[in-house]
């Protein structure tokens, strides 16, 4: 039984000095790079076609697509076990997840619908709708900042949903598209950018991308004998400063450290 119905009408993750809060500056119009290492391989749900990933209170909360196998999990990030897990009917198709003060937010993807659950007991307490596809979102502590496939973020209310703002996001280029899965990592926004394997860091005041990721190789040594998909999922620990990725149907999650490439 949904508690409320809210309609919206759209109108308009490290090591390095970053986890101190210094955040990385464009210079001479170059955007700085940045590779990785693995810290530890965790086990994965195979099956699972991830689409969001959030850390919270020692957990990992993930969310999984797909018509009649879309679901919210609670994950233990050690082994990799799942821990509780709610379905979703099967007319939706699970799209990414946040938590905002103790309330899990999850959006679907052609649905225009969106649900806020209790994060303890994953009940649902209420729906709310958008006029766009759902595919990311995530929180900064005062808006929930949501993607659809295009270049723009989009920044609500999580009181009442209305879109504040809506920021374009940009690189020395021009516009970058396909923003999915979101993470807010200490001033940023972090976002899986859809048929690639790299992740943009997003100044969210003018939508300005100030690094790139490149996680190319990850899933080199992996014994995968089954169709993977693509790179989606990035989950933040601000207390212990540690940054998770994976990616659809991917074999495990991977806790890894950033490391700034040469010039």
């Amino acid at each position: 039984m949904f508690i409320g119905r809210i309609l919206l009408l759209m109108t308009g993750i490290l090591y390095i000095n970053l986890y101190a809060g210094d955040l990385p500056t464009v210079q001479n119009n170059t955007i700085p790079e940045y590779t990785y290492l693995i810290l530890k391989r965790i086990p994965h749900d195979y099956q699972a076609y991830t689409q969001g990933l959030v850390f919270d209170h020692d957990y990992l909360y993930e969310s999984t697509g797909r018509h009649g196998q879309s679901s919210l999990r609670k994950v233990d990030p050690d082994n990799g076990a799942i821990l509780t897990i709610h379905k979703l009917p099967q007319e939706f198709f699970g799209e990414g997840i946040t938590i905002y003060k103790d309330k899990i937010y999850q959006l679907t993807w052609q649905e225009f619908t969106g649900f806020v659950y209790d994060r303890e007991t994953f009940l649902v307490m209420e729906e709310f709708f958008y006029n766009t596809e759902g595919w990311g979102i995530t929180q900064d502590g005062t808006h929930l900042i949501i993607s659809d496939g295009t270049a723009f973020l989009y920044f609500l209310d999580p009181q009442n949903y209305e879109v504040l703002k809506t920021v374009e996001v940009k690189d020395n280029e021009g516009p970058v598209k396909n923003l999915n899965e979101l993470e807010y990592i200490n001033g940023e926004i972090f976002a899986n950018i859809l048929y690639s394997n790299r992740i943009a860091r997003i100044d969210p005041q003018n939508g300005h991308i100030v690094g790139w990721v490149d996680l190319t190789g990850i899933l080199a040594g992996e014994k995968i004998d089954y169709r993977i998909d693509v790179m989606n999922g990035i989950a933040y620990d601000s207390k212990m400063d540690r940054l998770f990725v994976t990616g659809k149907l991917w074999p495990r999650v991977f806790e890894i450290k950033l490391i700034k490439k040469a010039n």
